[in-house]
């Protein structure tokens, strides 16, 4: 979740290969020391304004680079908040809005990469 906008429950993908956050946003404008954007929410586009933290150039998956705007808002995972930079983009063929990678989630959690979802599923109780 995204409390500050209103943002969630969101489906995010761990990707510990990736050094920050990155949020699917459209209509991203930058307007001087601040960055305005569009994220989808229960099936309505939102609008925000946010403090422009920095332009950052990245290199996608693909290998393009591209400069992006850099936010910084909390980040709620399982209940925790967690600060992070964030920058915007448009990952609609990705799969899922955000993505959070190593710098947002080193020194709060650790990664198994052979379980999926394990926020959303019921644990088993031990015995």
């Amino acid at each position: 979740m995204l409390p500050r906008f209103g943002i969630g429950p969101i489906v995010a993908k761990i990707d510990t290969g990736a050094r920050s956050a990155a949020l699917h946003a459209d209509n991203i404008k930058v307007s001087g020391k601040s960055v305005s954007f569009a994220v989808r929410s229960h099936g309505k586009a939102i609008r925000h304004k946010a403090p422009l933290l920095s332009l950052k150039r990245v290199k996608s998956s693909n290998g393009q680079s591209e400069e992006r705007p850099v936010i910084e808002a909390v980040i709620l995972i399982g209940g925790k908040p967690i600060r992070a930079e964030i920058t915007l983009t448009d990952r609609k063929d990705m799969g899922v809005a955000m993505l959070l990678g190593r710098n947002t989630i080193k020194d709060h959690f650790l990664v198994n990469p052979a379980r999926t979802f394990v926020l959303s599923r019921k644990t088993k109780a031990l015995t």
